[in-house]
């Protein structure tokens, strides 16, 4: 399948609904509103190609740029594409979910996601830090820098409450991502999230709540999931 295969089978998925909601949330024309269950089913007839993703990602079209994600290949990746990707991540479901989900599958994605969260752009460095939680839910716990881990834990402490806004949201969800995921570094997550307690993100008059990191370390660890580690970042 081309590209614009692609593009009129999600023009027909399309609707004006999904529209109006992903609008609210952040999403700009031009795109049609495809539910990511639709998204899916093409995911399962085209499976991961490279070259396909880096075209429909190009379109600039939201539900293009989500479903290229979707079949990127991390193998194929290059650090040239991540940080092409990045810079035009406009929106929050781009740079805090599509992009650090493909980045923390390649080899690279840690020190992509390091140089990333210095960046003076918000949707760059909530990137890195989404990117940090992503590594952090697949890689072992051997496999992980643990006192780099630890020293970001404490930037978040000192910084989060004077971050840009999507940046404390992504950090918020990075402390989260540390205490469940790291079992080695619990302890210090929550005693990070107990100190930073509730965190304000302006989430663009939706519904959408931002979890209390505290509150939701504890439901991990009530419900035996402590250190369990993902199979694929994508979802």
């Amino acid at each position: 399948m081309t590209k614009d295969d692609i593009l009129k089978q999600l023009e027909l998925l399309g609707s004006e609904q999904t529209k109006k909601v992903l609008m609210k949330h952040g999403a700009r024309e031009p795109f049609f509103g495809v539910k990511v269950a639709d998204l899916k089913k093409i995911v399962k007839k085209v499976g991961k190609n490279h070259e396909l993703s880096l075209d429909l990602y190009a379109t600039g079209n939201s539900d293009a740029m989500y479903l290229a994600g979707l079949i990127a290949d991390e193998a194929m990746m290059t650090r040239e594409d991540l940080n092409r990707w990045v810079k035009q991540a406009y929106w929050y479901m781009i740079s805090e979910y599509t992009v650090p989900w493909v980045a923390a599958e390649t080899p690279f994605g840690f020190e992509l996601a390091l140089d990333w969260i210095n960046s003076d752009e918000e949707n760059i460095a909530a990137a890195g830090w989404s990117t940090l939680s992503s590594v952090a839910s697949l890689k072992s716990d051997e496999e992980l820098d643990s006192d780099k881990y630890f020293s970001l834990l404490q930037e978040v402490k000192q910084r989060i409450h004077t971050a840009p806004n999507r940046v404390r949201y992504a950090m918020n969800n990075f402390v989260i991502a540390v205490g469940s995921a790291i079992a080695g570094l619990n302890i210090p997550a929550k005693q990070v999230a107990e100190t930073i307690g509730k965190v304000n993100v302006d989430m663009g008059g939706t519904t959408c709540k931002v979890p209390l990191a505290s509150q939701y370390i504890k439901k991990v660890e009530d419900k035996g999931y402590l250190g369990k580690k993902r199979k694929s970042a994508r979802c």
